[in-house]
């Protein structure tokens, strides 16, 4: 999981940097061309014999339980526990570190969306087990992870 996590996002190399560096929106149909990321990184990993099933993990990192996901609309069972704990942590870095298109938002926001998603977009466990590392780090360990930032 955590060799996945450090590559999950390496289909934004085909993503223009455009895209993924513009302060403000982005329309549709940048979106659209970001939402094909993880089918970029399963290609690129797919043929790779990692042990594990890392191009799988990667594919289904933006997935919800619900199947409101993407890039297959896969829920439930369907998707992988593995995924499942990489989409927790990838809402919570996502939310909680700086983006070209806003500010940090923190960890408290992080911990409410999760939250109040948990057990429809997210894993009610993985989300469980997720506070509860949470709530044993400390702000100083949060903020020595790369990409982690409190409001």
């Amino acid at each position: 999981i955590r060799f996945a996590g450090s590559i999950h996002d390496i289909g934004k190399i085909y993503v223009p940097s455009e895209i993924l560096n513009r302060p403000g929106r982005i329309s549709e149909t940048e979106f659209s061309i970001i939402k094909t990321h993880p089918d970029v990184g399963y290609d690129i990993l797919k043929d790779v014999d990692f042990g594990e099933p890392i191009a799988e993990i990667v594919l289904q990192h933006h997935e919800r339980l619900d199947g409101s996901g993407y890039p297959n609309g896969i829920g439930g069972d369907a998707i992988s526990r593995q995924a499942r704990i990489l989409m927790v942590a990838d809402v919570v870095e996502a939310i909680a570190s700086h983006r070209p298109y806003r500010p940090a938002l923190g960890i408290d926001e992080a911990v409410k969306e999760i939250t109040r998603n948990q057990g429809r977009l997210y894993d009610a466990k993985v989300v469980e087990a997720c506070l509860r590392v949470l709530k044993q780090e400390s702000i100083h360990d949060l903020l020595s992870h790369p990409g982690m930032t409190t409001a």
